[in-house]
């Protein structure tokens, strides 16, 4: 058995043609006619390393943790394979592997390569100063060195200098993942018993991408508008926000065509007969919508985790079709495991979808989303209950034994909160470090008006509230049960105002 996925970052559902958006995507058109897409498939933790903790232990992270390492205690899915006899090989240019809050991720697959200079990779030294040459009146060297200070506080004084390496489509890192994977491919294939994953740090911003595919979205004149969105609400005028949005799917269109090379190189190699692909994402991104950029600073709305999911079993056929059930990025981890005939350990909360892809089999009736201690997201795939944070008195812990954030270890003033407490369940009976979390307020008060229910039949844009005391009893009802199968702290069922007991929602034997 043989299997590939290819993940992107941010990429948005809603603006792809084969979902109906404004984006011509001829290989997710592609991919379309031969794997199954999912229509109701929502992200758990937010974002990049939570979403890819998920990703190899099948369960939920936000609950326990913020952006963090695997664990010691970890189920890594990656990591079952190599220990089974599956050669598994990660391709990536997501930088945040390489940081102090991703560094225990790539040691888990065989073999792994990252191909440096997305965003603010700490990759080319060079301190000149990013000030133009042909103005160097423009400012005094005191306000020269001011600037320089400045940029490199937000990574901007780096990812100039990574920009000035990238000259041509080649250059490019997500190009050049491609490569990598496709290279594996070629050498690979005629053996058995692996898995490759593809993993991309596009269309995440900011939104660079070749002239070539710029011109299809831009005029020349607008190729160097800016193309990294702050994570805040719009005060730009709508031509910036136009341009900038362009930008975007600009570097989607890239994307669409490095998955086109993947399909291309499995029709070469005949690939379909015998290997699994899935192609999903972590989260979306807000562009505009709700008056906002980024993500964290609004609600949880359905552009951010509300995503495009594909995949192709072989066992089934090049058949595609749509199915319309309830998935999670927890669900990858026992989908691949089940592929290569090897036992889901128990803590994976996550369902294998093979009956999911051959009949629309429902894998569970509730899905959890959000990050760490910010307002909570249940939905049952047509009602979106956004709960706010209710009791916010109550301390949110982190439960560790790797306190590190996404560049930096835990400060001695975190740390000095920290006690050794006994682990939960999935934790092996191991103790772990409980350590104040301190939350991120933009993620905190991204909910200031308090709670919001949405019917997305009726409105899937979330454009307007409702009230109804029924679903929301029941979505909350849902999140209780999920809070139970997922062994969550306690302080959270005050935190989030969760009913004290619980009615029958079927949660427990859905998932």
């Amino acid at each position: 058995m043989k299997a590939i996925m290819v993940m992107f970052d941010s990429l948005r559902r809603d603006l792809l043609s084969v979902y109906g958006g404004p984006v011509a995507a001829p290989g997710f058109e592609r991919l379309a006619k031969e794997a199954v897409k999912f229509t109701t498939c929502y992200a758990g933790s937010l974002p990049c390393m939570p979403a890819r903790r998920e990703l190899h232990t099948g369960r939920y992270n936000f609950l326990h943790r913020s952006w963090g390492p695997l664990e010691p205690f970890d189920d890594s899915m990656p990591q079952i394979l190599k220990q089974h006899g599956v050669y598994t090989h990660l391709t990536t240019d997501h930088y945040h592997y390489l940081q102090d809050g991703g560094a225990t991720y790539q040691g888990r697959y065989s073999s792994w390569e990252c191909h440096r200079g997305q965003e603010s990779d700490a990759w080319i030294a060079d301190l000149t100063p990013p000030v133009s040459p042909d103005a160097p009146n423009q400012m005094s060297p005191a306000a020269v060195n001011e600037k320089m200070h400045a940029m490199r506080r937000i990574g901007g004084w780096q990812n100039i200098h990574n920009r000035e390496a990238i000259k041509e489509e080649k250059d490019y890192p997500m190009r050049q993942t491609f490569d990598n994977g496709l290279d594996f491919l070629s050498r690979n294939s005629r053996f058995d018993n692996w898995y490759l994953q593809i993993e991309t740090f596009d269309p995440h911003e900011p939104f660079t991408s070749p002239e070539s595919y710029q011109s299809g979205f831009l005029d020349p004149d607008d190729f160097n508008s800016p193309d990294w969105p702050p994570y805040a609400s719009v005060t730009e005028p709508e031509t910036d926000v136009s341009k900038m949005r362009n930008k975007y799917f600009a570097l989607t269109s890239f994307c669409d065509a490095q998955l086109g090379r993947v399909l291309d190189k499995m029709d070469e190699l005949d690939l379909w007969k015998d290997t699994m692909l899935i192609v999903n994402t972590d989260h979306g991104f807000m562009l505009s919508e709700h008056n906002c950029w980024g993500k964290g600073t609004s609600p949880n709305y359905e552009e951010l985790v509300h995503l495009p999911f594909f995949i192709y079993d072989p066992r089934y056929g090049r058949k595609g079709g749509t199915r319309n059930a309830l998935v999670q990025t927890i669900d990858i981890a026992p989908t691949i495991l089940d592929f290569f005939t090897i036992s889901i350990p128990e803590n994976m909360q996550g369902r294998p979808l093979k009956d999911t892809i051959a009949a629309d089999k429902e894998v569970r009736k509730y899905a959890l989303f959000g990050y760490l201690g910010a307002p909570l997201g249940v939905t049952d795939g047509r009602y979106v209950l956004l709960r706010s944070v209710h009791d916010p008195s109550v301390t949110v812990h982190e439960y560790t034994l790797f306190p590190s954030h996404m560049n930096g270890l835990f400060t001695p003033e975190e740390l000095r909160t920290a006690s050794l407490v006994p682990g939960f369940r999935f934790m092996k009976n191991i103790p772990v470090l409980k350590i104040d979390a301190r939350i991120n307020a933009r993620f905190l008060h991204s909910l200031s008006n308090g709670d919001e229910l949405y019917d997305l039949k009726k409105d899937p844009q979330q454009l307007t509230a409702i009230r109804n005391e029924s679903v929301t009893e029941r979505l909350l009802n849902g999140a209780k049960a999920l809070f139970d199968v997922n062994d969550a702290p306690g302080e959270l069922y005050q935190y989030y105002g969760l009913p004290s007991e619980i009615k029958n929602t079927g949660v427990r034997d859905n998932g």
